[in-house]
This record gives structure tokens, sequence and C-alpha cells, in this order.
């Protein structure tokens, strides 16, 4: 006998689990004749049983998948396709798809649990530096407290017939011999609530849906050092409904973009603007910090700014969720700004080539050296651009159609 987890499919077609496709299709057919609703009526949950065995036996994958985990490879794999789960749920007790999803088995695997409420919350980079409390207010579904959640009077909600409260109905059609297909709609007799209760009888609270609107106001804590796309859960403060364990609420954050910081994990950046003088002769600045501290920092004369270079303050970054007294670093990107042209006069433009550092030795120019333009930069200009001049790609002859690339300054 082959080695399988379990043998409760192949025991109700009556084969071994070391069965052939042809063995297998013989006992389905002479057991689906004996137990087909149209001849034995009684009989309509044992031809279900007989059709999702054949059905995950003679399918090579949710057979293997069965063969090697037996029921709970089955309901972790989602085996047997739309309308299994009452089936499922009476082979093996507990239905097939109550491990999947929002709507799978409650925390003590009890109730069937629901949808968590997902809401997005924007911070600013200020309330996850120094942490902040506030209110939210949402609405929710409760259970009614007029009827307890029963939608009537004591009695008077009754298991829909039609449909043995299921709320769908399963229609099985023969569509050949040895072929059925299964399938499933909503019950109109009951909507698909699985339960009827008479007009007369409804509460007048709820109107029989067994729920009422009502408006939660959470306190949400913001802890320092939390980060965009955290998340802040309530737990069992979603939607109620009869029979079912509430989801979550569960809160996204999401970070605003700030005028002055870029956050990176804990550590801060920010691009600060100088002018040629501060980065060649030192300066004293002050930044204002996320939690409205005034930084001071100077800079000694003598030190250069170069323009793009970046200088850190340490211990001045984010701090670390649920250890706020450790922090990252702050890191400050310098844009230095040159004056404009022509800013200064002839002379005291000698003067100032006087202080500053010896120009480098001008290489040996060859006596057939061509003198060009150098002339303000265009990026819409450049041939290396995606804005190509459409003369570039086409047939004609035009002289002077290739240009060399743009001559421009390189900042770090």
């Amino acid at each position: 006998m082959a080695n399988v987890a379990d043998t409760r499919l192949y025991d109700i077609l009556g084969v071994s689990p070391s069965a052939s496709e042809n063995e297998l299709k013989k006992a389905y057919r002479k057991l689906a004749k004996e137990y087909h609703p149209d001849k034995n009526p009684d009989a309509g949950d044992k031809f279900k049983e007989i059709s999702f065995a054949y059905e995950v036996l003679t399918n090579p994958e949710k057979k293997d998948l069965y063969d090697r985990c037996g029921e709970q490879g089955l309901r972790e794999g989602g085996g047997g396709g739309p309308g299994m789960d009452d089936i499922f749920s009476h082979i093996f007790g507990g239905g097939l798809f109550g491990f999947m999803g929002g709507q799978g088995r409650g925390r003590n695997g009890g109730k069937r649990r629901g949808e968590d409420m997902v809401h997005p919350l924007k911070v600013s980079l200020e309330d996850l530096y120094n942490g902040k409390t506030t209110k939210l207010q949402l609405s929710k579904n409760v259970l009614c407290s007029a009827c307890n959640g029963q939608g009537g009077k004591a009695g008077a909600v009754q298991k829909c017939v039609p449909c043995r409260g299921r709320g769908m109905r399963i229609m099985i059609r023969q569509l050949a011999p040895g072929m059925v297909q299964q399938m499933q709609s909503v019950c109109t007799d009951c909507n698909g609530e699985g339960e009827v209760i008479n007009e007369k009888d409804r509460c007048k609270k709820c109107e029989g849906q067994k729920v009422c609107k009502e408006t939660k106001l959470l306190e949400v804590h913001v802890d320092k050092g939390m980060k965009h796309g955290q998340k802040i859960t309530f737990s069992g403060e979603a939607d109620q409904a009869p029979g079912v364990e509430p989801g979550d609420i569960v809160l996204v954050l999401q970070e605003k973009e700030h005028e002055e910081f870029r956050r990176e994990v804990n550590d801060l950046h920010m691009v600060q603007r100088i002018g040629l003088v501060e980065a060649l002769c030192g300066f004293q600045m002050t930044i204002t910090h996320l939690d409205g501290r005034q930084l001071l920092i100077k800079y000694p004369p003598g030190k250069v700014i170069e323009p793009g270079c970046v200088r850190m303050v340490k211990g001045e970054g984010m701090p670390q969720y649920r250890n706020p007294f450790e922090k990252g670093d702050l890191y400050i990107k310098f844009d230095v700004q040159f004056p404009e042209n022509n800013w200064i006069s002839p002379e005291k433009l000698n003067d100032l080539e006087n202080l500053l550092p010896v120009r480098s030795d001008n290489p040996d120019i060859a006596p057939d050296a061509e003198e060009v333009d150098l002339t303000d930069f265009d990026r819409s200009q450049s041939s290396g651009s995606g804005a190509r001049r459409e003369a570039y790609n086409d047939s004609s002859d035009e002289e002077g159609g290739h240009h060399g690339p743009g001559v421009q300054c390189a900042h770090q």
C-alpha cells in the first residue's frame, strides 16, 4: 500500500491509495450512479462527498498535496474549489476555507474572525520625532443592544429551510455519464443571510440587520522614533457581527514630506545654503530642530567648505523606536552660493586674486590650438538629453549636424 498521510478520501470511493486513475473512475461511476440525487434524493450529501473525493484524487497537484500533507495540506492549499466548504467540513470537520484570509477562524480557534479595518494616519516628521497623542473618530458596526444581535424577538429568527442556513444553494447537473457540474448561487429565500425573520417580529432599532452604526473615539499614541508604514493596532475594535470575532483596527502611519529635513532610517539629512565668504572664512549659524531647539553650529576660519560636501552632527538624528535616548545623526549638505557675474570691480578682483592660492601652471599651448567659446549650459540643447533633434536622426545632408558635448562644471 502507498504511504500516504490520510486515507479518508480513498475510503469514500472504496479504493486503496495505490489505485490507478481507471480504478478511481470506475469506483466513482459506480457510487455516483447509486447516490445520484435524481435516483436517491436523500443522498445529496453523500453524492457531494463522492464528487469531492473524485475531484481531489484525479487532480495530480491536489492528490500529491493530499497524499503528502493530508487534510491540512488541502486546507492550506485551498483545494476543492468553490462550494466545497460544507463538504470539507462534513468529511474532516471544520471548513476548508476557515484557515484562509480575514474570514478565517478566530484567535481562539472557535468563532470565525472578521476582517481588519485598515486606515492611513498622516503624521509629520515632528510627530515622529517628539511623539504625539491624538484622537481619531471612526464609524463601525456594533451588535444591536435592543435585540442583542438577534435581529428580532426571541425565537423569531429561523434558519432558512431551502438552503439549510448556509445562505447559498448548491445545484448539481449531470453533463455526461460520469461527469457532473456543481453550481453555487445565493439563496433567494433569505437573500444569502441563511436566516429568515417575519416582518412583524423584526427589531425596530436595527431593522433586522443585527448591527447598528456607532462612532468610536480612539486615543492614538504615536511613539518617538516610529517610521513611515509602521502599524498601530487596536485589537478586536473592528466591525462586530453575530457569531464573528471582531477583527482589528489597524492604523498605518503615512509620513508627510518635510520642508527642511529628510529621514533615512534613524538619520536626518538637510541641505544648507551658505555664501562663498562663509565657505572660505568660516561661519556661525543656527538650525531649528524638530523639537524647537536651536542648534548653534560654528565652523572655524581657515577650514574650507567645498560645494556639495557633507558634514555630520553626531546624535542629532531621529530617536530610536522604544529607545528614544539613542539617536541617529544629522547630515548637512552644503550648497555654496557663488556671486553673480561682475560682482566686483577689476581692480578689487586683482586684489582678491592676490589673497587666493596661486593659480596652477598653464599647460603648454600648441601654436595651432583652436580657441573656442565657453558658454552657459542649456540641458535642452544637449545632444545627450532625451530630446534629441529630429534632424539628427533623419537622412538630411546638412552640415554641422553633429555637435560635441557641452562643457559644464561638475558639482559633487
